[in-house]
């Protein structure tokens, strides 16, 4: 395997050092490290990072390959600076059983560029009926750990309490969409001001927070674990605020485009900024960030949802919901939680520390990489750059700015809802377990 020297690189924003990669682990850190015959990388100023971690993925394979498949996924993100992706169940056919998960792992095992975990369903076909094969996938080749029916809500209390007392059995985890079916049939936007004046069916924020607190008192009454799906309101801020002061087994996501996008965006009918759950309003934004940067939401996770021009470029109300994000989320993540002070080198950060409310570059690799990592048990990513640590990485230019052009992204559909919008920052260089899948900002397999 080749060795490479990472010469100048700032891990986690400190000061400039060189990384040695050999034989897919950190050979050394340090001023001068060098290795007999590596290859020499110039990460002059860039920030070295532990490879970022996703959550919630759709790969679309298998069944909507025109969509996207875990080739053209996994490659948008490498690119976005990921080393492991967890692909969501609902493809066709659902991930419900062992066969389907060990499919998907494959083909991620096979495409090389991130470690692709299998979600599985939590129940068969997503129907939310019964339960699926929780076993079998957990004991499969995929090894499979979090359980979710995500794009639907488990709405069942006693399938839902089954589920939590099922995976506890080994440690795993169920994510919850949380949504109310009942109180969101025919929903389009964000009940309030916006969907008013458009004359379209609202979601209402009480849709999402009131499953979120009847799951987190059931995970309480099982003492299971609960992941809860792209948090979007303030009310559901104040709920996992609460559950975690109890000491409930709760942890939560939440998306770039739910720290950045409000429902005013929806004023043109332009269906790109159509998602579940919808984008919401200004103060839900400015709570998720506090919320975020607080760590009562512990995570940022894309919701990565490629659609086909067919599926999204059509009459609002039938649009798919869902949005690209994985070659765009850190650039999000920077541009709205990070110390503006961070962007421009050690010399430029201001002495009284982090900005209120902000992240320094450790609390950026906490959200999108550790604890990401710890919640999905992958216990060889979230790990910054150090010696005998599996050389998991990402290098990123902090002063590099990038205006997002749909039409150069890795994924095979285009929703993008950044297209034109410039933000901070590049993914320069991605390593898994030592290999670049990207180098100089190209895919490299």
């Amino acid at each position: 395997m080749s060795s490479f020297v990472l010469a100048g690189a700032r891990i986690l924003g400190a000061e400039k050092t060189d990384i040695v990669i050999t034989d897919g682990v950190v050979a050394e850190v340090g001023p001068g490290a060098s290795a007999p015959g590596a290859t020499r990388i110039d990460a002059d100023g860039l920030v070295a990072l532990p490879g970022l971690v996703d959550l919630h993925t759709h790969l679309r394979e298998p069944g909507r390959e025109d969509a996207e498949t875990v080739e053209s996924g996994s490659r948008a993100a490498a690119l976005g600076g990921y080393t492991a992706v967890c692909a969501m169940a609902n493809t066709d056919p659902v991930a419900d059983t062992a066969g389907v998960v060990e499919q998907v792992y494959r083909l991620g095992r096979d495409a090389g560029l991130v470690h692709v975990q299998p979600i599985g369903a939590v129940t068969v076909g997503l129907a939310g009926e019964r339960l699926a094969e929780l076993g079998a996938m957990a004991d499969s080749a995929a090894a499979v750990r979090i359980f979710s029916d995500d794009g639907h809500c488990v709405s069942d209390p006693r399938l839902m309490r089954r589920a939590l007392e099922y995976v506890k059995a080994f440690d795993g985890v169920i994510a919850q969409h949380a949504e109310e079916p009942r109180l969101t049939a025919g929903a389009q936007l964000h009940e309030g001001e916006w969907s008013a004046r458009l004359g379209l069916t609202g979601w209402p924020a009480v849709a999402e927070e009131a499953i979120i607190a009847r799951d987190v008192l059931l995970a309480e009454h099982v003492g299971a674990r609960l992941h809860i799906c792209h948090v979007s309101t303030a009310g559901s801020v104040e709920i996992l605020r609460w559950a975690k002061a109890r000491g409930i087994r709760v942890t939560a996501e939440v998306t770039p485009h739910h720290l950045l996008l409000t429902d005013a965006l929806a004023r043109d009918y332009d269906p790109v900024f159509k998602v579940n759950p919808p984008l919401r309003t200004d103060a839900d934004v400015a709570a998720l960030r506090a919320a975020l940067a607080e760590g009562v939401v512990d995570v940022v996770a894309t919701d990565h949802a490629p659609h086909t021009v067919e599926d999204k470029e059509c009459e609002w109300p039938y649009a798919r919901p869902g949005m690209l994000g994985l070659q765009t989320a850190l650039p999000v993540v920077l541009h709205t939680m990070l110390d503006p002070a961070r962007l421009d080198g050690p010399g430029a950060e201001t002495p009284g520390g982090t900005e209120a409310g902000r992240l320094d570059w450790d609390g950026v690799a906490e959200r999108t990489s550790r604890r990401p990592a710890r919640i999905a048990g992958l216990a060889e990513h979230g790990l910054d750059p150090a010696p005998g640590v599996p050389a998991n990485l990402t290098l990123v230019d902090p002063a590099a700015r990038v205006t997002v052009d749909g039409g150069e992204l890795a994924s095979r559909s285009r929703n993008t809802p950044y297209a034109g919008r410039t933000l901070p920052g590049r993914v320069v260089a991605t390593f898994l377990a030592g290999t670049p899948t990207v180098l100089d900002g190209k895919a490299q397999l």
